[in-house]
């Protein structure tokens, strides 16, 4: 049943982080990234801070503030403002094809700093995932595209930085507050931008207003909760694993939403990057694997799947 509960959040988490991408491309019409960054952080934040003291939410200890600020940082603020400005140039789709790499980038994070272990599949997956993804930022041959596609990819490494990062407060706090302390961390992170935002919403249009309230309370608020909930129970690289499904479902929910059909070098450098990642998450044999002793572990078993 706990099994069924984790796989059902990250199929949840899959859905909801699929739709932010065409949901960001309406939001731009009306909002310029900066704006768009600090209005969906403002409203999910504002969600959290509703449902928190009915759920206990507790105060985070001082020494995690730190740890706290650093998640806010760059997986809230710093992957707003750059998936935000890249996708005044990259279509939705396309944008997601690049994130798919965040796998990849978690996995090399979670082996250098959580000790998570990095075999050569591991090593050779992450190579060839990544590699798709460069061929798709540099695929584009239109004005102003390969910069906002880099952009894009250095969102990818922020949400891989994220993902490292409240690994171990997940061992502390639930999915529910360490989502609630990153998103609070990374709108007070964006205050700066206020004014400018809410002068933006006095004159954008209702369908643009929309798609920011959807992003805040759906992808951020509901969706960081919820994916909290699901990497608690795994590994960083078991966890990431399932976003390498967001691509198909963005495809999907970009061409319905948006029209938007991916070109054939974005297409391929997603294919190579997916390749990359289900190299990256390939079990070794039980019968040609013997078992080396093992150190103390960085990362308690019962978080491994």
């Amino acid at each position: 049943m706990k099994l069924n509960k984790t796989l059902l959040a990250l199929a949840t988490t899959v859905l909801l982080w699929a739709t932010a991408f065409p949901a960001i491309r309406v939001a731009l019409e009306g909002y310029g990234p900066s704006q768009l960054s600090f209005l969906r952080l403002a409203v999910a934040s504002l969600a959290l801070g509703a449902v928190a003291p009915s759920l206990g939410v507790r105060r985070p200890a001082r020494t995690d503030l730190w740890r706290i600020a650093l998640a806010g940082g760059a997986g809230m603020s710093a992957y707003q403002l750059l998936l935000n400005w890249g996708e005044i140039h990259v279509p939705a789709g396309t944008a997601s094809l690049i994130v798919a790499a965040v796998p990849a980038m978690s996995a090399v994070l979670a082996a250098g700093f959580l000790g998570e272990r990095l075999t050569p599949a591991k090593t050779g997956g992450s190579l060839v995932a990544l590699a798709g993804a460069a061929l798709i930022a540099v695929s584009g041959k239109e004005s102003g595209y390969t910069a906002a596609a880099w952009a894009v990819l250095a969102a990818a490494c922020s949400q891989a930085v994220y993902h490292l990062t409240v690994k171990p407060l997940l061992r502390r706090y639930t999915g529910f507050e360490v989502a609630a302390y990153a998103m609070w961390a990374g709108t007070a992170l964006l205050v700066p931008l206020a004014p400018g935002a809410v002068r933006a919403a006095l004159g954008a249009p209702a369908g643009a207003t929309a798609a920011v309230v959807f992003l805040g309370l759906l992808p951020s608020a509901a969706g960081f909760a919820v994916w909290g909930y699901a990497a608690a129970r795994l590994s960083v690289t078991a966890a990431t694993a399932a976003l390498y499904l967001v691509p198909a479902v963005t495809l999907a929910a970009s061409y319905l939403w948006l029209g938007e059909r991916p070109r054939p070098f974005a297409i391929l450098g997603g294919l190579i990057t997916i390749a990359g990642l289900i190299l990256l998450n390939k079990r070794r044999s039980p019968a040609n694997h013997i078992p080396a002793p093992s150190p103390s572990p960085v990362i308690p078993p019962r978080h491994h799947s």
